[in-house]
Parts: structure tokens; sequence; C-alpha cells
């Protein structure tokens, strides 16, 4: 089954650390990853840069509108995400549990199947039931 783990955290603790202190995390996450990319688990993993950087599509009284930002107002943001191919649900969410024990910015993440479509298709490749 495929998951995605959907990284949420607030962006003023994550942008306020030092690039020694972030280097340090994001070699404890990368240790965590190794794990599941040596086991063939891991897929594509993104860190997403902060939401000041982010432009939204909305529709409003049917008319495409493009804001600054994201369109949620949340105490924290989407920072990112990982996508993990996992034998059941509890697989995926010791993988996050491993991920949240070194992350010392707190925060959340979502356990979401996954079902991935062909872009010629439209029939789903892989799906996570």
């Amino acid at each position: 089954m495929l998951y995605a783990i959907l990284c949420y955290a607030s962006e003023d603790v994550v942008c306020s650390w030092s690039k020694e202190q972030d280097d340090a995390v994001m070699a404890d996450l990368a240790a965590v990853q190794e794990k599941y990319a040596r086991a063939g688990k891991l897929g594509p993993v993104a860190r997403l840069l902060p939401t000041t950087a982010a432009t939204t599509l909305k529709k409003v009284k049917g008319e495409a509108v493009l804001m600054d930002g994201p369109f949620a107002e949340t105490k924290e943001q989407f920072l990112g995400f990982y996508t993990i191919d996992c034998e059941n649900l509890d697989e995926a969410v010791a993988f996050a549990k491993e991920l949240s024990a070194v992350n010392p910015s707190g925060g959340s993440y979502e356990i979401r199947p996954v079902s991935v479509f062909s872009p010629v298709s439209g029939e789903p490749s892989k799906v996570a039931t």
C-alpha cells in the first residue's frame, strides 16, 4: 500500500533555526529515511519552500483568482511530504512516529493512502486500500 506522510509544523519555528540547527534536523530525518530507502519502501520526498513563496488559485464567484501565499489560515503549515510503500497502516504510522521522534519542531504528520493515476489512461496504477 502506498501512503503519503504529510508534514505540518509552525513555519515560524522551522524558519527560525540557524543553518547548523537545520542541517542537524535534516541529518536526523535522513537517518530515518535511509532505513526505509534501503528497504525499497521510500518514494519521493519533498521539502516545500515557506508559504510566503506560495501562490494559491481559488475559484471566487466562478472566476479563477490568484492569491499570494497559502489559502488555509492555520497555526501549522504544510511543509513537505514523504511517499512510502508499506505493508499496512501500522507500518506507515511507525515511520511517521520515527520522523516525529527526531523532529524538534513538534508539528503533526498526516498519514493518507495514495492512489496514483496514469496520466495517459486516467486509470489507477497503484491503489492503497
